[in-house]
């Protein structure tokens, strides 16, 4: 059986819409740089653009083990978000540590708004907000709890049932939904490829080039790769979900894999069936529920499969299996679309904590890390990896404080009980969220 290439299975819908890109360099020579930046994606390209800022005559290098963007960047649903539901916060029980949170989550969100103000992106940017929905009418207390607490926090909510859901969703599956004003859709491919092609002058990307191993040497940083070597002076990981396998706070966060679908555009026909609603975007009220979205261009999105296991080692028939219940929650709640749906399927890795919080520290003297964000990376990473820069520039500002007085990430087991955990988790929660997938 074929192996599913997660590295180039140009399956993935976003990234399926732009072009491919040319030039790609990989290291080939033995390096020496200011700083080395370890990851790609919006944490790592976001650190780069902000070092280069600081001070522009220093050399900044950027290593991705795969295609620069192309992981968890590309991969994920397109939500930039500025509330959570399924993180431990549903009651003003919390309501200082979730106030922290959403704190880091408006900051997210206006560095990313900035960025692509500045540089007049166009990554099908929409402040249409979300809908955290469920079809069980008896999540309206759930969903009540959440409205209470959106509002001690003075975001603008709705809590809105069946008929109005049908008229803004077309579809009369769900039952309740909380609405919030705020967090934006996009397209994550077109905004981190744009990330990726304003790089400034004195940044050197090299794509398909992996850290094998690293040291500390005479307050120097040696990096070893399969041919060549780089000698820096300070080195970021901004790895995320491979956090782990670099030896970077291994006991603080875990990787699962999510596996997402596309369809083609609807045809108008198709799109009228379903009352030709605006662009929206759906998030479960229960934990292991689907993300759902209609995009800018008439196309449905849903992810609703997560896993504890190596998308590297997904097989065809692993896929197909997963597009069957993608293609089965598409049917629940469009049952007069037909089944030929689904154009793109693809994999990728999220980062979670035990208790929903991030990483961002410094580790030892000139190594730095940021990462699991929990499902939040767009706006998060992109804001983290501006602030990570200004830490490894010995510079501490307001932000950096915001980040500091969060929860820290907290230690979970050793392997195997660690996978056995998660696994028994999400097998749980997934029972219990059977009909909302």
């Amino acid at each position: 059986m074929s192996k599913f290439n997660l590295e180039n299975d140009n399956g993935c819908g976003w990234l399926n819409q732009i072009p491919k890109r040319k030039n790609i360099k990989t290291l080939n020579e033995n390096l020496i740089s200011d700083y080395l930046i370890v990851g790609a994606g919006y944490t790592g390209l976001s650190t780069a653009r902000k070092l280069s800022e600081i001070d522009s005559s220093k050399k900044i290098i950027i290593i991705d083990a795969q295609l620069a963007g192309e992981g968890g960047s590309s991969r994920n649903s397109g939500y930039l978000v500025d509330t959570t539901l399924n993180d431990g916060f549903t009651s003003n029980r919390d309501l200082k540590n979730y106030q922290k949170k959403v704190k880091i989550y408006d900051l997210g969100i206006k560095a990313v708004r900035k960025y692509v103000k500045e540089y007049q992106v166009d990554c099908d940017w929409n402040d249409c907000g979300k809908y955290f929905a469920s079809s069980k009418i008896e999540d309206e207390n759930k969903a009540k709890s959440f409205s209470d607490l959106l509002t001690n926090l003075n975001f603008k909510n709705q809590i809105l049932f069946k008929d109005e859901l049908k008229k803004r969703l077309g579809t009369p599956f769900y039952n309740v939904a909380v609405y919030t004003n705020g967090g934006i859709l996009l397209n994550p491919a077109k905004l981190v490829r744009s990330m990726i092609d304003t790089l400034p002058g004195n940044v050197e990307l090299y794509e398909n080039t992996q850290l094998l191993n690293w040291k500390q040497s005479n307050n120097k940083i040696e990096c070893q790769f399969a041919k060549n070597k780089i000698i820096t002076n300070n080195i970021i990981f901004c790895t995320n979900g491979f956090l782990r396998s670099l030896n970077i706070k291994q006991n603080y966060s875990f990787p699962i894999t999510l596996t997402a679908s596309m369809t083609r555009p609807l045809s108008n026909n198709e799109f009228k069936s379903i009352s030709s609603p605006q662009e929206w975007g759906v998030l479960p009220i229960r934990p292991m529920g689907a993300t759902i979205r209609l995009t800018k261009d008439k196309k449905i999105l849903i992810r609703n499969t997560a896993e504890v296991r190596n998308p590297n080692l997904m097989n065809e028939k692993d896929l197909k299996e997963r597009v069957k219940v993608h293609l089965s929650g598409i049917k629940k709640r469009f049952p007069n679309l037909p089944d030929n749906l689904i154009e793109n399927s693809w994999s990728g890795i999220v980062c979670r904590s035990g208790n929903g919080s991030q990483i961002f520290e410094k580790l030892e003297k000139n190594i730095y890390a940021a990462g699991c964000y929990n499902g939040s990376g767009i706006g998060v990473g992109t804001f983290f990896g501006e602030q990570i820069a200004l830490m490894a520039s010995n510079q501490q500002t307001e932000e950096i404080s915001v980040i500091e007085e969060r929860k820290k990430p907290n230690w979970l087991p050793p392997q195997p009980f660690l996978n056995i955990g998660i696994y028994t988790r999400l097998a749980y929660e997934r029972f219990k969220a059977r009909s909302e997938t």
